[in-house]
């Protein structure tokens, strides 16, 4: 892939992806590196591929000091920082999603949005029953199907108390959320699995 104005390398492996896809981080003027999840920091960028393993490999290589070219100090839980921000600038885009009328929130909704052909994005709970996730992924069929963040989480986004399953409608919104969803899936800690 030719490096284009919208890519970046990969200080850990190398890689060349687009920017969007990727964790920006900036020296701080104390020489603490800090996560620009937004992209927005002053600085000088350093950027790794949206992954656990590539945050803590740089963390214990020292990588970020290499691409820096100087002492860069590294807090300890940067990964779970990452991470954390990461959900948080999701659940916050599925707030602004809710109030620019892009979501149906519920199975009766999500359903009627799917059966309309509006759904293009799902997302459903995690801790969701797995039969209910298939059959509303079948009702909305082509739709992507995003599952990585947890009932309470979803219904604080979107004002409930709870939510399962959320329908979204194609626009700049659902296409940034899911860059982001992406991103955070790719740095999150996961559950051990039975």
């Amino acid at each position: 892939m030719p490096h284009e104005e919208n890519n970046r390398t990969c200080i850990v492996s190398g890689e060349i992806h687009p920017k969007e896809e990727m964790i920006r981080f900036v020296v701080g003027p104390d020489d603490v590196l800090v996560a620009d999840v937004a992209g927005r920091l002053p600085g000088r960028g350093l950027w790794l591929s949206a992954r656990r393993d590539m945050i803590e490999t740089a963390a214990e290589k020292r990588l970020f000091s290499k691409a820096a070219r100087q002492l860069v100090h590294v807090p300890d839980d940067l990964a779970i920082t990452v991470a954390d921000l990461l959900k948080r600038r999701c659940l916050d885009m599925l707030g602004l999603a809710r109030r620019a009328g892009l979501t149906a929130i519920g199975a009766d909704k999500v359903r009627t949005q799917a059966a309309a052909g509006k759904t293009v994005v799902l997302v459903e709970a995690a801790d969701g029953s797995r039969a209910e996730r298939d059959k509303m992924a079948a009702a909305a069929r082509g739709a992507k199907v995003i599952d990585t963040f947890e009932r309470q989480d979803l219904g604080a986004a979107v004002g409930r108390e709870e939510a399962v399953h959320i329908g979204l409608e194609q626009g700049g919104l659902t296409k940034n959320f899911v860059v982001e969803a992406g991103r955070y899936d790719g740095v999150r800690l996961r559950a051990a699995q039975p």
